[in-house]
Order: C-alpha cells, then sequence, then structure tokens
C-alpha cells in the first residue's frame, strides 16, 4: 500500500509524540516533586510557552471561538485533568504494572465511544484494539492484588484510562474545526487550573525543589508534553481518536527501548511476547480497511 506524501507530516508527528512520551515515566520517577505537582508545572509551563505563538499567530481564531468549540476545548482539558488526577496516585496504591495495564484499557473506551457514535469500526480493526490492549497487558505483567488499597488503585488506574479515552475524544472534535495551537493552549490551561485546585485542596507543595528537580519538570514540559501530547492533538486532525489510543499503545516498548539505551535496563524476557503481540495489534489497527477509507475522506 501506498501511503500518500500529504500523510507523512502526521506520522512523523506520531512517531516523535510516541517517542517523547515514553521517556515521561523515566523523568517523572527521577524528579524529586509531589506527582501532581508534577502534573500542574508540566501543563503551566506549557501554557507559558504556547501563550506567546498564540498572541501572535492566532490571536483572530481564539476571539472567534464558538461558545460550542469553547465548551468543547474546557472539556477536553477537564478530562485530561482527571487522566493525570487519577492515574499518577494509582501508580502509589497498586503495582505500577497493574496501574500501566490496567490505563491501557483506553483504546477500548475510545473505540467503544466511536461505536456508541454510531461508526462501524469493522472486525479488523476491533481485533487490533484487542491484540494491543492485550499485549500491553501481558508486556506489563499484570497482577491483580486483592488487598482494599491496591484494589481501589486498580480502580483509579482504570478511570486514568477512561478519562485519557474522553480526553482524546474531545479533542478529536475539537481539532475538526481548531487549530493545534489554540485547542492546546486553551486545554492545557484548564487542565493547569484544574490541577492547581487540587494540589492547594490537598496541600500539595508547589514551590521548594531543588535546581535538578525544576530542570526535570522544564525537560517533562518540553518532551512528553510538548512534543507528546502537542503533537498528538495535531494528529487528531487526520487520525481517529480510537487509532491514536492503539498507536499511543506504542509508547511501552518505547519505554523499555529508552530504558536500555538510557539506564541500561533490559527488558525482561518474560514482556517480549506481549510487545509483540502489542505491535502486531497496533500494525492491525493500522493497516485495517476501515481506517484506510477514514484516511483517504479526510483528505
Amino acid at each position: 500500500m501506498t501511503i500518500p506524501r500529504a500523510h507523512w507530516p502526521t506520522y512523523a508527528a506520531l512517531a516523535v509524540g510516541i517517542l517523547a512520551v515514553s521517556a515521561s515515566g523515566p523523568m517523572i520517577a527521577a524528579t524529586a516533586a509531589p506527582a501532581l505537582a508534577i502534573a500542574f508545572w508540566r501543563n503551566a509551563m506549557a501554557v507559558g510557552a504556547l501563550t506567546p505563538v498564540v498572541a501572535v499567530r492566532r490571536r483572530e481564531e481564539l476571539g472567534a471561538l464558538s461558545r460550542r468549540q469553547i465548551a468543547l476545548c474546557v472539556l477536553a482539558g477537564v478530562a485530561l485533568a482527571a487522566h493525570f488526577g487519577t492515574w499518577v496516585p494509582s501508580a502509589t496504591l497498586t503495582s505500577v504494572a497493574t496501574a500501566t495495564a490496567l490505563a491501557t484499557t483506553q483504546p477500548i473506551w475510545t473505540g467503544l465511544f466511536a461505536f456508541l457514535r454510531g461508526e462501524r469500526l469493522g472486525r479488523t480493526m476491533w481485533l487490533g484494539i484487542w491484540l494491543a490492549f492485550a499485549g500491553a497487558v501481558v508486556a506489563t505483567g499484570a497482577d491483580l492484588n486483592g488487598s482494599p488499597e491496591a484494589l481501589l488503585g486498580d480502580g483509579l488506574a482504570l478511570l486514568g484510562g477512561l478519562f485519557a479515552a474522553v480526553y482524546v475524544s474531545f479533542g478529536e472534535k475539537v481539532r475538526e474545526d481548531v487549530s493545534t495551537t489554540t485547542y492546546t493552549l486553551l486545554c492545557y490551561g484548564v487542565c493547569a487550573l484544574v490541577l492547581l485546585a487540587v494540589c492547594v485542596l490537598w496541600d500539595v507543595p508547589l514551590t521548594g525543589y531543588t535546581g535538578t528537580a525544576w530542570l526535570f519538570l522544564v525537560a517533562l514540559t518540553v518532551g512528553p508534553q510538548l512534543l507528546g501530547h502537542s503533537l498528538f492533538n495535531f494528529a487528531l486532525k487526520r487520525v481517529p481518536a480510537h487509532v491514536l489510543s492503539v498507536l499511543i499503545l506504542l509508547e511501552v516498548p518505547g519505554a523499555a527501548l529508552l530504558g536500555w539505551l538510557i539506564v541500561h535496563q533490559v527488558p525482561a524476557a518474560s514482556s517480549l511476547p506481549g510487545l509483540a503481540l502489542l505491535v502486531t495489534g497496533v500494525g492491525v489497527v493500522v493497516l485495517s480497511p476501515k481506517l484506510t477509507a477514514r484516511r483517504s475522506s479526510r483528505g
């Protein structure tokens, strides 16, 4: 199958975005700051970086947004904040492997949302979604623990996957007629405000970190936030939300590869079959006849 040249910027954006978010876990682990504060600062710093760009290049678009467009941006921002606010704490209550596996239900949720909107995904795409999800579960070695604390963490991780699906689903609707920069600024702005309110209510310290911690916060903003989430927002113009959710699962092998290259952590042999299954599922989705038709209809 020959890929139209016009689509290469989208594929390049997805590749860079996946690589960027793959570095998120190691960076967060190395940042000596509360998890919710990290989530707030990466969004707040991104808003600071995007505001001058929007003020110069997108001022007219920002002022011309309809109430519907603004509402969708707000809803996407709230959903993103809910994703950060549920998944990050879940990793402290249950095992990281279980939290990661449950959060990868995102493509299942987005697929269901598309189905409820009347969109027929087709058997091939559903097969790819389930293969990718199963591969992520196997690769992360999910091991559910029956303790009350672990079950609470499992529930939060599941909600994290759900809210991530809501976030990209709203984003897909906004990106039909709103530029990436304007949408991203509004979405991150709302997300930062919601997370700020949560941090204030829970007395989460937002300052007093070491210089190294601030450097990691800047790196998280430039990498996973601006080059990760923002490029995914760009891709939503051409790639359906349920497909993007599956592609994001490539973060799992991406993180394993970066761990091997950066800190010399060789992936466990038991995770390799899951990684292979995940990549296979992603390939099935990308080559699905339904996705090919969708790409053609979007020009």
